[in-house]
């Protein structure tokens, strides 16, 4: 037992801190997660939606320090307790959301590993067979070191973490894992390799045979059947190939431009994908920077998800000498995670991307 103990506590920190860590880097895109369950029916508590961000970022950093306790051995019974509490609810949660299909993805690594709804609750019941080996064995749990210098390497982990937030938090992730990257290129991105796997039905037929319903299951051919023909009901039994980037418009008038625009030598992009909530502050710097762009040779445009006559609004109220262009607002948030941003593209290949606070930084 106590070398089982020793096993699963190395698993169950390591884990525990890598998964934190990579939610740390990007708390807004796990508190998009957060919302997204707020607002379905895995917990239906729209009330909760304004409180996401600051949800996040406390979950993410007990996730953490939790992980870094376990694998000092530093109060265990607290530690062991809140870990089985935390993996029993979020074990609940990846359940009811694969049994219904409410959240596809389950944010548990952020964007960096993808979990399928399903994947996230096995991974969850095996979190919670070691933890609960740790729970009955949690006398084996001794510290690594004495209590003032494990005290320190708590109190180290918890202000490191919340430095850490806030930086990312007030600039950008510190490593981008999604394919919007710098360096990325965006129609690369929505492209089908060729021999890309293609998804799989199943199609059940319902006939009328002697006066009985009868059904046939094929791949897809009309089954030869002598009978009068009811209906077809279609299941998706594997998922093909889905490019990294999609639902990628840039819209105008009803009319895309992405292809037109994805095309243009030197394009700056400002990304506010909800106007309502942008820092309006940010908008007096990114009218002289777009303002230089454009004396630099560059085409300026603004994406957003808002209503052209907010748009109009904002671009009549602090001097933006571009239009806006509508964008699905999901899609703006992947692109970059600050309201507003800015993007320098050179045909498609995203060169620089910047927070607001960063703006001094582009180089034109």
């Amino acid at each position: 037992m106590k070398y089982l103990v020793w096993v699963s506590r190395v698993i169950v920190g390591v884990l525990f801190i890598i998964s934190g860590l990579i939610k740390l880097n990007d708390p807004m895109g796990f508190s998009f997660k957060l919302e997204e369950y707020f607002s379905t029916g895995v917990l239906n508590l729209p009330f909760l939606m304004p409180m996401a961000l600051g949800i996040s970022i406390f979950v993410v950093i007990v996730e953490v320090i939790l992980g870094v306790l376990l694998l000092i051995g530093f109060k265990p019974k607290f530690t062991v307790w809140s870990l089985l509490l935390m993996i029993v609810f979020f074990t609940f949660l990846t359940f009811y959301s694969a049994y219904f299909n409410k959240v596809t993805d389950c944010g548990c690594f952020g964007d960096a590993i993808k979990l399928t709804p399903w994947e996230s609750f096995t991974k969850d019941v095996i979190l919670l067979m070691l933890i609960l080996v740790l729970f009955f064995g949690r006398k084996y749990i001794t510290p690594l070191f004495n209590t003032k210098t494990n005290w320190i390497v708590g109190g180290v982990a918890l202000v490191a973490c919340i430095l850490f937030a806030n930086h990312v938090l007030n600039h950008l992730p510190s490593v981008d894992f999604r394919p919007y990257k710098i360096g990325a290129n965006i129609e690369e991105g929505m492209t089908v390799p060729e021999g890309a796997p293609e998804p799989i039905y199943e199609y059940a037929w319902r006939f009328k045979v002697g006066g009985e319903d009868k059904i046939v299951v094929t791949n897809g051919d009309y089954p030869s059947i002598d009978g009068e023909f009811v209906d077809v009901e279609t299941t998706m039994i594997q998922k093909g190939y889905e490019p990294p980037v999609h639902d990628f418009t840039i819209e105008k008038d009803g009319e895309d431009f992405a292809a037109e625009l994805l095309n243009e030598e030197k394009l700056v992009m400002v990304v506010a994908y909800d106007l309502a909530k942008s820092n309006y502050n940010a908008f007096a710097e990114v009218a002289k920077v777009t303002k230089k762009a454009k004396e630099s040779g560059y085409r300026v445009i603004g994406m957003s998800a808002s209503s052209a006559d907010l748009a109009n609004r904002i671009k009549s109220q602090y001097g933006l000498e571009f239009d806006f262009y509508f964008t699905d607002e999901t899609t703006l948030k992947t692109i970059v995670r600050s309201n507003p941003a800015l993007l320098v593209l050179k045909r498609g290949t995203i060169q620089q991307k910047v927070h607001y606070n960063d703006i001094d930084e582009l180089e034109f």
